[in-house]
C-alpha cells in the first residue's frame, strides 16, 4: 500500500484543511463539518485563516503535546500534509467564554504519522495571528 493521500484517510482531510487554509478567500457552496470547503461561518466572511482540529491516536487518546515551561496543547492547525505524514502547528489555548474559544499561535511544532491516528476532529474556524 502507497503512503500518499490517497491510501491516508485522515491524510486527505486534513490536506483539504491545508489547501483552505492556505486559498482562505475562495468562494464556494454551504456545508459543515471538517469538508465544509470554506472557512469561517459563511462564504462571505473571509476573516478566518485556521480550522483547528484535534487528533485521537489509534487507542482512543487524544494527542497531547508538551511544549514551553509545562504547558501542553492538543489543537493544532495544519501546515503541510505529504501522505500520511503532517506538519501541525500547535495552538495555545487563550481564552473560553461561554461560546467561544480563541487561541493563540505557539511557534512550535510537530510532524506526525497520520496512520497512527484514528479520529481527526474538526474546531470552529478562527482567525490566527500567523
Amino acid at each position: 500500500m502507497e503512503n500518499n493521500n490517497e491510501t491516508c484517510c485522515i491524510g486527505r482531510i486534513l490536506k483539504v484543511i491545508e489547501v483552505l487554509q492556505n486559498n482562505a478567500n475562495c468562494e464556494t457552496s454551504c456545508e459543515e463539518g471538517c469538508s465544509k470547503p470554506f472557512l469561517g461561518p459563511t462564504v462571505l466572511q473571509n476573516v478566518y485563516n485556521t480550522r483547528p482540529i484535534n487528533l485521537y491516536t489509534e487507542n482512543g487518546d487524544l494527542l497531547t503535546i508538551n511544549y514551553g515551561d509545562n504547558k501542553t496543547s492538543s489543537v493544532f492547525r495544519v501546515e503541510c500534509v505529504n501522505g500520511c505524514c503532517a506538519k501541525l502547528r500547535l495552538l495555545g489555548e487563550n481564552t473560553t467564554t461561554k461560546d467561544t474559544t480563541t487561541y493563540t499561535n505557539t511557534g512550535e511544532f510537530v510532524t506526525v504519522n497520520l496512520k497512527k491516528m484514528s479520529i481527526v476532529s474538526c474546531l470552529n474556524d478562527i482567525e490566527l495571528n500567523i
